[in-house]
């Protein structure tokens, strides 16, 4: 156990390892706390039985997924950046995007969502791509301070992209007794709402600064680039072949894709050697040094999630001890049994547990103390509360922690590529993040879009469209702009429509509307005349001006 707590501090800091002895002191001195506080306590047998010869300790759920699955797919990740797929995902983005307006900006986010899905890591994301894209923001003309912030929440919310998900899509399974795929689809929409709005959120701030595109001879044409590295699809094509078509276990399935990966690299070599005019055994001695270079960032890649999932297994053990009991007695206490100020105490919790620990540590810790609660308050308020709903909402919270100052690690790495002043990086990122703080709320209120419930593409459709109505409208609500400046009845409007749809059935209920799509489509043609409106008061200001 003094092994594991220095493995902690040397991989991940202090942090982790601090909270950990933490409760491990409380578990033992629990009876002379304040009665409030006040805990049973733990002989030292008791403790080091439930800490290393159960599941429910050390050696629980996460490091047993941790072992057999996450590793794997760090491993093809890391792969994928060693042959070039990262790089060509950069590429790929600024061939599509850098030609409009902001486009360096948006050629960012695709990058990063691209580099997401297969890293699972905001920071590597950050030092991945934004080694090329904060660069190119700043001689488009995007502040340092925007330019970080814009990388940071585009490669934190690549967390939120399956199929890896920062390590946590298999431990929610696992936690939810739910299949992978299952796991995979209630996050795949919130995960392209978020980067849609994103998105949207660049071409604001574009048009607010009077930014222009890129010319497009200055960028690399689309369809060679495409064609250059078309065959970096083909592993993740094998791997969504055999989860999705084929059924395979997440284990199998990415152990197949490396095998194939393996292969293309050897054959990406042998052909680079043959063009370059050097001998078949030069290229095969660079495929081999790929694939070693591979193993050993795989293995450093693992080696910081791998100890904070056994570090949080140390706490979730005393959780499990009795402690997790009380804790639960408390925020119930505090929130009155009210299911708002529960969601609100536990994302407070989650951003300042967050500061400190990984994310995937914080959503085991968090998830072990808040998801049943939150699932249990549902009725209070007349919400069917989905259990998977309840641990993603804690796992975007602890995501978010990412970018919050004073301690978020990405806008650290991204203020140092852009040289930029952390602490107000990190708070512009934040303020770029708000719009993936709601989400968490709109499907705690509104299932439908984890794709629970839903029956055809058309319901589908229009969950996705209205969802983006209001995600969009919260975001030109806090941006201050839409189509053109917001003025404060304006602002208003947007936040009446984002709050409609937010929470549908209740909206319907309070506005006497028929059902829950009635109060969506109200709140979607809200944020439709609004942008009607500034877009007609722009035209005619511009008209003006001329």
């Amino acid at each position: 156990m003094v092994l594991l707590l220095e493995a902690v501090r040397r991989a991940l800091g202090p942090s982790l390892a601090v909270v950990a002895v933490a409760f491990m002191i409380y578990a033992f001195f629990g009876p002379y706390m304040p009665d409030v506080i006040a805990f049973k306590g733990v002989s030292l047998s008791r403790f080091m039985g439930q800490e290393t010869m159960s599941t429910e300790g050390i050696y629980g759920i996460p490091l047993d997924v941790s072992a057999t699955i996450v590793f794997l797919f760090v491993l093809f990740g890391a792969m994928m950046n060693r042959a070039g797929g990262g790089a060509y995902f950069v590429r790929l983005a600024f061939s599509l995007l850098g030609s409009f307006r902001g486009g360096p900006a948006k050629a960012a986010v695709l990058a990063s969502g691209l580099t997401g899905m297969v890293s699972g890591s905001s920071i590597a994301n950050v030092v991945t791509t934004g080694t090329f894209t904060i660069p190119l923001m700043k001689s488009a003309g995007y502040p340092p301070k925007k330019a970080a912030a814009i990388e940071v929440a585009a490669s934190t919310d690549g967390q939120l992209m399956p199929p890896i998900m920062g390590a946590a899509a298999f431990i929610i399974a696992e936690y939810c007794n739910l299949p992978y795929l299952e796991v995979v689809r209630a996050a795949l929409v919130p995960a392209v709402l978020s980067y849609l709005t994103l998105f949207f959120i660049t071409h604001i701030e574009a048009c607010k600064l009077g930014l222009t595109s890129i010319p497009r001879r200055e960028l690399p044409a689309f369809w060679p680039t495409l064609l250059q590295g078309l065959h970096f699809l083909l592993p993740l094509g094998v791997l969504l072949y055999q989860l999705v078509y084929l059924r395979h276990s997440p284990s199998l399935a990415v152990f197949n894709a490396i095998i194939f990966l393996g292969g293309l690299i050897v054959a990406q070599s042998l052909w680079s050697a043959k063009r370059g005019g050097r001998s078949a055994a030069a290229g095969l001695r660079e495929a081999l040094v790929i694939i070693w270079r591979s193993l050993v960032d795989g293995g450093r890649n693992m080696m910081g999630i791998g100890v904070a999932v056994a570090g949080a297994g140390l706490i979730v053990g005393v959780v499990n001890l009795g402690l997790g009991g009380l804790i639960t007695e408390i925020v119930e206490l505090m929130a009155g049994d009210n299911l708002y100020l529960l969601l609100g105490l536990t994302a407070l919790a989650c951003l300042i547990m967050g500061m400190g620990l990984p994310t995937t540590a914080t959503y085991i810790v968090m998830a072990s103390l808040m998801a049943v609660v939150i699932v249990d308050l549902g009725p209070s308020v007349g919400l069917v509360v989905p259990l998977i709903a309840a641990h993603l909402f804690v796992f975007y919270f602890g995501i978010l922690a990412d970018d919050t100052p004073p301690v978020g690690l990405a806008a650290y790495a991204a203020s140092a590529i852009a040289r930029s002043n952390p602490i107000p990086t990190g708070l512009q990122s934040f303020a770029y993040d708000m719009r993936t703080a709601i989400l968490p709320f709109m499907f705690i209120f509104n299932s439908q879009l984890l794709l629970i419930g839903v029956d055809s593409w058309w319901v589908a459709a229009w969950v996705m469209l209205s969802g983006l109505a209001a995600m969009f409208a919260f975001a030109g609500a806090t941006q201050g702009f839409l189509a053109a400046r917001c003025r404060w009845y304006e602002t208003v409007l947007l936040l009446a429509a984002a709050a409609v749809v937010l929470q549908p059935a209740a909206s319907a209920r309070w506005l006497g509307l028929a059902a829950a799509p009635a109060a969506q489509a109200l709140g979607t043609a809200l944020f439709v005349m609004v942008w009607l409106w500034q877009k007609m008061r722009a035209a005619r200001e511009n008209k003006k001006g001329a």
